[in-house]
């Protein structure tokens, strides 16, 4: 996480402040934003030939436009005029992933109040592209589709969440292109962070997983393996099997030794 603020600057100073962010996700706050900052996001990311990264902007995102360099131009990626959306994220390719560069543009204002420029950020290896953008990533098609026995035992192994549960509810968000799949969950095999936690009056585990609002997901009733990733804090649905077809699917493979993961089933 970065903090800084504008009126630690120089005020005859035309230089722009430059900041180096080595992680592969993060956030930024930038309060009083004034002139321009440089944000250069410079990980680890030799091995990915394709990076993906996505911009989350606050809720009360305030003072600046958000630009994305390439080639010597800045495109806008993040606008303050557009009234940035806590579900609002944007996604875009970058052509260099050991190095890309945002450029941040204090908006004018006559006062000094108090605003904050803050966002979240992730960079995505091109195997994990199934993020919230639905216009921009490039795994949105993959996204909707049943997933096949291979795609499925390796989302067992590799998943951020795997639980099994039931579809308590499901609610679409037609301004934001998302629905959330609110779930009654009997069993936690793995979860990043705590996004499915046990309600302290009912004693039942719950927890949202998102996906896309084109999925068209519907409530169904029976037993599900829910799988995903989790990108912003919250959980994104990947493969979501019913339960036996999954446990058949597994026994099956692990017969054959064809499992590329033990799966403790029970």
């Amino acid at each position: 996480c970065c903090l800084g603020s504008g009126l630690s600057w120089e005020p005859r100073s035309r230089a722009v402040e430059q900041v180096h962010l080595r992680c592969t996700e993060g956030s930024l706050e930038w309060m009083y934003p004034v002139r321009a900052l440089r944000v250069v996001l410079e990980p680890n990311l030799s091995s990915a030939k394709h990076t993906t990264v996505c911009i989350k902007p606050a809720s009360d995102f305030q003072g600046a436009n958000i630009y994305v360099e390439r080639a010597g131009q800045l495109h806008l990626v993040v606008s303050e005029a557009g009234g940035a959306r806590p579900h609002q994220v944007s996604c875009f390719s970058a052509h260099t992933p050991q190095r890309v560069a945002l450029f941040l543009q204090a908006s004018l204002q006559r006062d000094i109040s108090r605003r904050t420029a803050s966002f979240q950020y992730e960079l995505l290896g091109n195997q994990s592209a199934a993020g919230p953008d639905f216009k921009k990533m490039t795994l949105v098609k993959a996204m909707c589709r049943p997933c096949d026995n291979v795609e499925l035992l390796m989302a067992i192994c590799s998943s951020d969440f795997v639980v099994k549960g039931s579809i308590r509810n499901v609610s679409h968000d037609s301004e934001n292109h998302m629905s959330q799949v609110d779930v009654n969950v009997q069993k936690v095999y793995r979860q990043k962070n705590r996004i499915f936690q046990q309600d302290e009056a009912s004693g039942e585990w719950r927890g949202p997983i998102r996906t896309l609002l084109q999925c068209k997901v519907k409530k169904g009733a029976g037993d599900f393996l829910f799988t995903g990733n989790e990108h912003f804090g919250e959980a994104w649905l990947g493969c979501a099997p019913r339960f036996k077809d999954f446990s058949f699917i597994y026994h099956a493979a692990r017969e054959r030794r064809a499992n590329p993961c033990e799966f403790q089933l029970n």
